[in-house]
């Protein structure tokens, strides 16, 4: 008997042991710093759907392609359908209504007590959300921003180095000259606003050289991982592009938007990114023919500096890719690349800005027009602004060698996410930890779930849950396969549309009616998000931001 008693005693020694250990096993999912990759956000602006050849587009982008070809390419990602409204759920994993961007950014009511009115239209990134910049840093990230912020302008506790970023260079409020940005829509380096002297100057030459030194600077640790957040401006208006870019360009676009819309409804089908019953979504440009041969050469023209901007991007997203491998850390950088709206048919049907100005390093407000919008968004309906699918629809290409199982190269992932899910897949590599609080503020939990998963599984599913969006009363829902939209025109709300995604991602038969109780449960799953975010109906939200303060 008192073998076996010892014997139990020893047995519930090392059981306490055990238990002691796995108490003492952080509940974090902590990677060793050897372990934890570096991780670059890419984020073009303005860019259609189709515009990059991994999408089915004719612009050059061998370097998008070498990404999509050798990581994952996924096919129904979506943004926030606006600028800093996607900037704003990219940044932090939450709604942009959460975040204080529930319209745009804005000038504060009263500019003595920093007043911008309704909460979740203020105008400015909140305190009660984290950046993925702060999140990375508290887990021993470098971190690391050039490009576009558009979160904030006025208060520079919004500004980059107030939210988490070691380094930052760029442009703070939402657009620039590309040759010569000059205050108040300049480039920014750390907290103060510099001059441009440089004839050679380019915002996105100039966007990833410093993302380069920053990342090569002999004052830091190179143990330490590293975050980039490198946000292109291209190809955002003013559409300005070099010579050289515009050049590859010349007469490619001579048989107008008819003929591009129909080469790529034709390559993306080939490409096996659409499906065989899905219809090409209609246009109301004009028909090319009907032009005269001085608005063709115009339009054409534009047409080509835009497609230059997209190809000078690339090369510089190229340069980026050469030096991960020169510096041996191109296996262990998970690379994400997605864009932050769909394509721009600001400045009317045929562009906004003067042709005079064209191929010009003068002008600011510069657009291509509504008509190549559409032609950028095949095979989707609306716009930038709009939350069908032309609106809210992107891109995103992940690289990471070490990351993405090896049978997985060159795969196409068909679930649904969001850029919200961004926030999540980053802390889930970094093994990172989300807070309840942050410099003693109560944190918004994010709204995203990582997309790791997908990384080894094509079988699994991002969400299980909907998706909404809300832009200028604009609205919608993603649940599964359905998709539930409405539009605001005319200055009144729309009826809600219904759509099989499956069969109809272009959102040519709305089943509305067919489906009605399905349309009325969805309707109020929006309704109860946006009374549980205060999303405010349009027309008074609107009348709030237009009474109290000036868009930037």
């Amino acid at each position: 008997m008192g073998k076996r008693k010892m014997v139990i005693r020893l047995g519930l020694f090392f059981l306490v042991l055990c238990c002691l250990s796995c108490l003492s096993k952080p509940k974090t999912n902590q990677k060793t710093p050897g372990e934890r990759p570096n991780i670059i956000l890419i984020l073009s602006d303005d860019m259609g759907y189709s515009d990059i050849a991994s999408y089915g587009g004719e612009i050059k982008t061998p370097n998008l392609s070498y990404l999509s070809d050798n990581g994952l390419k996924y096919t129904q990602f979506y943004n926030f359908a606006r600028c800093c409204p996607t900037r704003a759920a990219l940044m932090t994993g939450c709604y942009p209504h959460q975040t204080g961007i529930g319209h745009m950014t804005n000038t504060p009511v009263d500019s003595t007590s920093h007043d911008y009115g309704t909460p979740e239209y203020q105008g400015k990134l909140n305190f009660n959300t984290v950046t993925i910049a702060e999140v990375l840093k508290e887990a021993g990230y470098r971190t690391y921003m050039t490009g576009k912020w558009h979160l904030g302008y006025h208060d520079r506790e919004t500004w980059p180095q107030q939210r988490g970023f070691d380094k930052f260079y760029g442009l703070i409020p939402g657009a620039s000259n590309f040759f010569k940005p000059t205050y108040p829509r300049g480039i920014s380096s750390g907290n103060d606003t510099i001059s441009i002297n440089d004839p050679d100057f380019y915002t996105t030459d100039a966007f990833t050289d410093m993302a380069i030194s920053f990342i090569d600077s002999p004052a830091t640790d190179k143990e330490e991982p590293f975050f980039l957040y490198l946000a292109y401006t291209a190809p955002h208006w003013p559409i300005q592009a070099p010579k050289e870019n515009i050049d590859t360009y010349r007469d490619r676009y001579d048989q107008g938007w008819e003929k591009l819309r129909e080469q790529r409804f034709s390559k993306m089908m080939e490409m096996g990114l659409l499906d065989t019953e899905w219809e090409l979504s209609p246009s109301d440009a004009p028909q090319w023919d009907s032009l005269s041969l001085d608005k063709k050469n115009e339009m054409s023209l534009r047409r080509e500096i835009y497609a230059g901007m997209v190809d000078r991007m690339d090369e510089n997203i190229g340069k980026l890719i050469e030096y991960l491998k020169a510096t041996d850390r191109l296996d262990n950088t998970l690379i994400l690349f997605t864009n932050d709206n769909g394509a721009c048919a600001e400045g009317g049907m045929f562009g906004g800005g003067p042709a005079s100005q064209l191929e010009t390093e003068e002008g600011y407000f510069l657009t291509y027009g509504k008509a190549w919008a559409n032609a950028s968004n095949t095979p989707f309906r609306e716009y930038k602004h709009w939350v069908h699918e032309g609106g809210i629809a992107t891109p995103l290409i992940v690289h990471w060698p070490k990351g993405i199982k090896k049978d997985r190269k060159g795969k196409t992932v068909r679930q649904p996410g969001s850029v919200q899910d961004l926030m999540a897949t980053c802390i889930d590599v970094a093994g990172a930890k989300y807070p309840e609080h942050y410099n003693g503020n109560t944190i918004v939990p994010h709204s995203g779930k990582s997309i790791v998963p997908t990384f080894t599984d094509n079988s699994t599913v991002i969400h299980h849950g909907p998706l909404f969006w809300e832009h200028e009363g604009n609205k919608a829902v993603r649940l599964g396969k359905f998709k539930l939209v409405q539009k605001w025109q005319h200055n009144k709300t729309q009826k809600w549309e219904l759509y099989d995604m499956e069969k109809d991602r272009t959102e040519m038969n709305d089943i509305a009616l067919q489906h009605s109780g399905l349309r009325d449960s969805m309707a109020l799953l929006y309704a109860e998000w946006a009374k549980k975010i205060n999303v405010l109906p349009w027309d008074e939200a609107y009348g709030i931001w237009k009474s109290k303060s000036k868009n930037q």
